[in-house]
């Protein structure tokens, strides 16, 4: 997942256009989920952007339900017939010489379909890895698509059931949990994570509480992008009406980016559209 960075996307969105969703509405979707066979991707590639001429060099797709854990998993490098930089040998351990050996991506991409177009397609910042998945087989005039239910972004699971942790990165959620994986921004490496990730936060939603699980996704900081989408209204309208409501944002980071905090939105969405009690908020 090389230069990936994360989105802040609903987790059952189409991956161009994010969805109004509630935080009932999240966990009714989790809930659901936690019950289908889960298909974990994770693809190194050679930049930052699947509609730049970047392409992926390796892939890596594990199949695992909650029930039986890790079914099947397989890993290749892919030839993408283009430079490998530097950088991403550096970043990656990737190098020229090990992608010039590797099979074309015709080859690689006609096997690996059927098993992209099955399950539960989950990754962390799903977004990076979708959009290469659907450049890559546009290359072969296949058109690769998923439903919205049928994707699980495990960043967004994070941000929800992690709102504490200073950074939801692959990485320091590995160090965090301790999770026993290989190096890291390598395929397999990073599918495995990704599952375990995934199995510890879906175990914890079958288990809590709805009350409980709610509490801590209203812990969430949105942009005002995801603000604006629950209200199904511009990022201007919804600032203005947050500040009508007493509801500020704080700033964060270096570009000292406004975030509001879940639960402060939802009372005010759903207090102007509903007059009903919140238990959770």
């Amino acid at each position: 997942m090389s230069g990936r960075v994360g989105i802040a996307h609903p987790c059952f969105m189409s991956v161009v256009e994010p969805l109004p969703v509630l935080s009932t509405d999240l966990l009714a979707f989790y809930r659901r989920v936690s019950q289908e066979t889960f298909t974990v991707v994770d693809v190194e590639t050679t930049g930052h952007r699947a509609s730049g001429g970047c392409r992926v060099i390796e892939v890596s797709v594990l199949q695992a339900t909650l029930a039986e854990g890790i079914l099947h998993q397989q890993t290749h490098l892919v030839n993408p017939e283009v430079l490998v930089p530097a950088m991403i040998t550096r970043f990656t351990g990737i190098d020229q010489a090990m992608v010039d050996q590797a099979p074309l991506a015709e080859d690689v991409w006609h096997q690996y379909l059927p098993l992209l177009n099955q399950g539960v397609l989950t990754a962390h910042n799903l977004a990076f890895d979708y959009a290469f998945l659907c450049a890559e087989f546009d290359q072969l005039g296949i058109e690769f698509s998923r439903s919205p239910a049928e994707q699980l972004c495990t960043v967004i699971l994070a941000r929800l059931m992690l709102p504490e942790l200073p950074s939801r990165s692959l990485p320091d959620l590995v160090k965090h949990f301790q999770f026993p994986v290989g190096h890291s921004h390598r395929a397999e490496a990073d599918t495995i994570a990704c599952w375990l990730l995934a199995k510890r936060l879906l175990t914890e939603i079958q288990n809590e509480p709805d009350e409980v699980l709610l509490k801590r996704f209203v812990q969430q900081w949105l942009p005002l992008g995801d603000v604006a989408a629950l209200f199904g209204c511009s990022g201007k309208q919804a600032r203005s009406r947050l500040e009508k409501a007493g509801v500020f944002p704080k700033f964060v980071g270096r570009h000292k980016t406004p975030m509001y905090q879940r639960g402060r939105v939802e009372r005010v969405v759903l207090e102007q559209s509903a007059p009903i009690q919140l238990s959770w908020l």
